[in-house]
């Protein structure tokens, strides 16, 4: 396995990206970072999208999109726009970032759950791309003594439905990255690395509570491709924050 690329994930500056997304990609390279994963384009064609990304040498994996869960009837025809766009930039992951759950999951709400993702990712797959799902910590809740995540891996088939932890979120639902990434070998292309201070509040990657060098240690040989830094709340600049962020895998020899 190649060593994994160190990615950022776009949502991190989005004060920055939303006065300036392309000049704040351009940031993003001079830092040091050689990939990014988007959250919206900000009505970007993608041809000049991909054109400051070659000149950068900069990879793009993947996107967060959205599901439009409140209109189940234009889910297809959404993502069929996005699958379009993420073509033409040449991304090979669709990720959808955040699904509905109500406060107390059944196994009902599980399977329609299910079967939206299974949809959506025979829907990608059948474009060329392969699609994902992102958590937080709300699919660890247990249902017939099982996390939902857990479940959702289960009854879409790893063809169509690949794993991006949010590493961060694995531990704030109780459970250790390292066991999951683990447990779920060689459908984790793509791993966010997000760290944990006080309670809830999210801090710079390396900096927290959360075992990410667990991860690091066992990343190759689980499969990880991409180090997707993702941060909320920032106690100086976004920007210096992503910095830090970095200079946590230049340490550990990434």
């Amino acid at each position: 396995m190649a060593k994994p690329v160190v990615s950022l994930q776009l949502y991190t500056l989005r004060d920055q990206t939303e006065k300036d997304f392309l000049g704040t990609i351009r940031k993003v390279a001079e830092m040091g970072y050689t990939a990014v994963e988007f959250a919206g384009y900000h009505n970007t064609p993608a041809n000049e999208l991909k054109a400051l990304l070659d000149e950068l040498k900069l990879e793009a994996p993947s996107a967060h999109v959205g599901l439009n869960f409140g209109e189940p009837e234009k889910i297809a025809t959404d993502l069929d726009k996005q699958i379009e766009y993420a073509k033409e930039l040449g991304l090979k992951y669709i990720v959808t970032p955040w699904a509905p759950l109500p406060e107390n999951p059944t196994m009902d709400d599980v399977n329609k759950l299910a079967g939206i993702l299974e949809a959506a990712g025979k829907q990608v797959t059948a474009a060329g791309l392969k699609y994902g799902y992102h958590n937080h910590d709300f699919e660890f809740k247990q249902v017939d003594g099982k996390p939902v995540i857990d479940w959702l891996l289960e009854k879409v088939s790893a063809d169509y439905l690949i794993a991006e932890f949010d590493l961060g979120w694995v531990h704030m639902g109780g459970q250790k990255p390292v066991d999951y990434v683990t447990r779920y070998a060689g459908r984790v292309p793509l791993a966010h690395f997000k760290d944990f201070g006080v309670g809830r509040s999210d801090t710079e990657v390396g900096s927290g509570v959360v075992d990410l060098k667990g991860v690091l240690a066992i990343a190759e040989q689980v499969g990880i491709e991409y180090f997707i830094v993702e941060q909320e709340q920032f106690q100086n600049s976004s920007l210096e924050s992503a910095k830090l962020s970095l200079n946590f895998f230049r340490e550990n020899g990434f």
